[in-house]
């Protein structure tokens, strides 16, 4: 549940951008799959327009229609984040603004990718894009994909302004995240399904999944367990989801995890380039991954 501690709740999932078969955007399963994160799969908020949505591949008007298709669908059952991130500052305060009129309760924004920005650069960057909106903004740190780490000393900085209120963690750097809450108030979430139980030893308040498309329902009772103090409880669970965990993510996970809800029978559909879909061979290894990890796939 959302708390003073987990702004947008505990339990979150980025969510894939389903699309129709001649590659537009399908607004009506988008509707269905956050439905569905929602009333099934236990997720307390939902991440839209992320990476995982294939938001570099969609434009402006689609996202701003996906923010509010997804927050009539969910209502008040869950928090809706907008992912704002791009390697353009007006760009991405553009889409920020865009977001708050949508009605998103929050914002996501990624380290500027490409460019690679100087350490000061970035605390600039996400600063101007704090400054754009009144909606609470979580940090991407995600080095793996956008080539610069945000420095410790960068993240400390940041947290004094009041509207960026927590981090998306996928640095794989415990030691730097751990210097990061000891130092600020700011909220963390996993930003890596392999880790995220390691992540909530060391203070991290939930997840921002893919994996939440499939097994959101146990990572909620995984983080529900690790609360109350039932560590072996929440190490069962990790270990059971790990042939998911590694499953999603054997091709990018946008492709593989549309390929998961399409097995599964829900709105996922086709990707657009530079991506492709999942092969049959792909799909064929997808299918033995989540079976292994405990998924109940009909047929």
């Amino acid at each position: 549940m959302t708390t003073t501690t987990a702004p947008f709740g505990r339990m979150m999932t980025a969510m894939i951008t389903p699309m129709t078969a001649d590659g537009a955007v399908d607004y009506d399963g988008a509707a269905r799959l956050a439905a569905y994160l929602v009333d099934d799969m236990r997720n307390e908020g939902l991440v839209v327009n992320g990476t995982t949505g294939e938001a570099p591949t969609t434009t402006d008007a689609e996202k701003e229609r996906l923010i509010r298709v997804v927050r009539e669908a969910v209502g008040d059952r869950a928090t809706v984040v907008a992912g704002v991130g791009t390697n353009i500052t007006a760009h991405t305060q553009e889409l920020a603004r865009q977001a708050e009129r949508a009605g998103a309760h929050g914002l996501l924004v990624v380290t500027p990718y490409y460019n690679k920005p100087a350490q000061d650069a970035l605390a600039a960057h996400f600063t101007k894009v704090a400054d754009t909106t009144g909606l609470p903004m979580l940090i991407y740190d995600i080095p793996g994909r956008t080539a610069t780490a945000v420095a410790t000393d960068t993240l400390v900085r940041l947290a004094e302004h009041p509207r960026i209120v927590g981090v998306k963690d996928a640095k794989g750097d415990p030691a730097g995240t751990s210097m990061v809450l000891a130092r600020t108030g700011l909220v963390y979430y996993s930003g890596d399904d392999m880790v995220n139980l390691p992540w909530l030893s060391i203070g991290a308040v939930g997840f921002i999944s893919v994996t939440g498309h499939v097994v959101g329902d146990r990572l909620h009772a995984m983080i529900d367990a690790f609360s109350d103090g039932r560590n072996a409880d929440a190490l069962r669970i990790h270990q059971a989801v790990l042939p998911v965990n590694v499953g999603l993510f054997r091709n990018q996970a946008a492709v593989l995890t549309k390929a998961a809800l399409d097995l599964l029978g829900l709105p996922g559909g086709g990707v657009r380039g530079p991506l492709l879909p999942a092969s049959d061979a792909e799909r064929r290894q997808l299918r033995e991954d989540l079976t292994a990890g405990g998924v109940k796939l009909p047929g």
